[in-house]
């Protein structure tokens, strides 16, 4: 099983780099994901992996698009609940890379 070093320690991944147990994740980890990713953090990214980490542990799952900018759009407004700005965020998608710098499980329909 492949592992992701943080702080030098081993953290499980799966060959996609996905967290294998969502439960250990922090923020070292999502830092440590984020760099594999190609992505630096800033306020509005913690922002978005904030809100999914919210959403999951309130209901169990990860939110779909339309709900999850739906959130965004209540919390911050409508200018950072668009498409095109949660790309300019994470450009392989905010489900499929947002969710997996913030260590939630993989969204169905995601590779």
């Amino acid at each position: 099983m492949p592992h992701l070093q943080v702080n030098g320690e081993a953290v499980e991944v799966s060959e996609a780099g996905w967290l294998e147990d969502c439960r250990v994740w922090n923020e070292e980890i999502a830092k440590a994901i984020a760099q594999a990713e190609g992505v630096t953090l800033t306020d509005e990214h913690w922002d978005v992996i904030r809100e999914a980490r919210a959403y999951f542990e309130e209901y169990g799952l990860v939110a779909e698009q339309r709900i999850f900018m739906k959130l965004m759009k209540e919390k911050f407004g409508p200018d950072r609940a668009t498409q095109q700005y949660l790309y300019q965020l994470f450009p392989h998608g905010p489900l499929k890379q947002g969710n997996k710098i913030a260590g939630l499980p993989r969204p169905k329909g995601c590779s």
